[in-house]
């Protein structure tokens, strides 16, 4: 598409000409021409921007129109009126906004993020990607941009203080295979890319997290289980989270929780509880509540770890001979 010698098309226009499609795309009858017409306008408008931000073929974008581009699209909220309609676009236009998206989230100017402030200045684009989850014809799309959102530490922090937040749980559980994966995935980015600053959430909202968040682990689907229970031995064991993981580690409902999913019918669920089951074990200062609990079970759970997957070796099987080890002791 080599529109700059054939349209002399500014980005005011091209933002203008692209926010009117929109408008007409719901206009007429379904299937009608003057749908299918602003179809057509919403994807070749997309085209143009996609052009002017990534370059012709052959040749780099230019930095003042991709400048003028931008700011534009910040002008006119542009970037809400794409997300809250992508639905109504087609499969090639969806992509073309994916890719806007991202070209557009990774602009830097000196220490600045131009759209990362923009975004973080309206959580209603960045919430309207998470409700995408919604629509199975667009949450793959949807979850693409909300995963170039969050790699940018303030608007990961939006997200993670919000309501919109605790959807997760829902999306996750709710939607087909595919969704709940891409859910998920974007979930974990969320606790885990900025450590300090998700540390300092988890310690502040520590019982609303884990009350939802023990909902996943107890959940009837396996990959919902699994995945969630290995991602929880992931943020106990992460240094960045020690207060965490100490207020997590001495609660006796937690500790049972776990116990019971070392006999899960399931040998991948008992592994990933076993690497969360350690870190109760091998507290030197565990609270009497935990201990009591260790020690009314002792027997019994060194008779269940000398045949606890003894097919495993490496640091799983020196990590089996410390925690048989502090067993006895107790």
């Amino acid at each position: 598409m080599n529109f700059f010698k054939t349209k002399q098309r500014t980005p005011p226009d091209v933002v203008r000409s692209l926010r009117d499609s929109i408008g007409k795309l719901d206009s007429g009858p379904p299937g009608g021409d003057t749908r299918r017409k602003a179809s057509e306008e919403v994807s070749k408008n997309l085209g143009y921007i996609k052009s002017m931000l990534y370059g012709e073929a052959g040749s780099d974008p230019l930095p003042e129109l991709v400048a003028q581009l931008s700011q534009e699209t910040y002008q006119t909220d542009l970037l809400l009126h794409l997300v809250t309609n992508i639905s109504k676009f087609d499969f090639e236009a969806r992509k073309d906004v994916s890719q806007i998206f991202s070209n557009l989230l990774r602009r830097q100017i000196g220490s600045r993020w131009p759209t990362v402030e923009y975004l973080c200045g309206k959580p209603q684009i960045m919430f309207a990607t998470l409700k995408g989850y919604e629509n199975e014809d667009v949450a793959l799309n949807t979850g693409m941009i909300l995963r170039d959102m969050l790699r940018h530490e303030p608007l990961a922090k939006v997200l993670l203080y919000s309501d919109q937040f605790y959807n997760f749980p829902q999306y996750i559980e709710d939607t087909t295979f595919g969704i709940s994966c891409d859910a998920f995935t974007n979930f974990k980015e969320t606790l885990t890319r900025h450590k300090p600053m998700v540390a300092i959430y988890l310690d502040s909202n520590y019982d609303r997290f884990f009350a939802t968040y023990t909902t996943l682990i107890l959940s009837t689907n396996y990959v919902t289980k699994r995945q969630s229970l290995k991602l929880l031995g992931e943020i106990l064991l992460d240094r960045a989270n020690f207060n965490v993981m100490t207020r997590y580690i001495a609660n006796e409902a937690n500790l049972k929780l776990v116990m019971n999913l070392l006999r899960d019918k399931s040998r991948n669920i008992q592994f990933e509880a076993f690497h969360v089951f350690k870190v109760f074990v091998a507290n030197p200062k565990k609270p009497a509540q935990i201990e009591t609990i260790l020690r009314r079970n002792k027997d019994k759970l060194l008779i269940f770890l000398k045949d606890f997957h003894n097919d495993k070796e490496g640091m799983y099987s020196d990590e089996k001979q410390f925690l048989v080890a502090q067993i006895q002791q107790l």
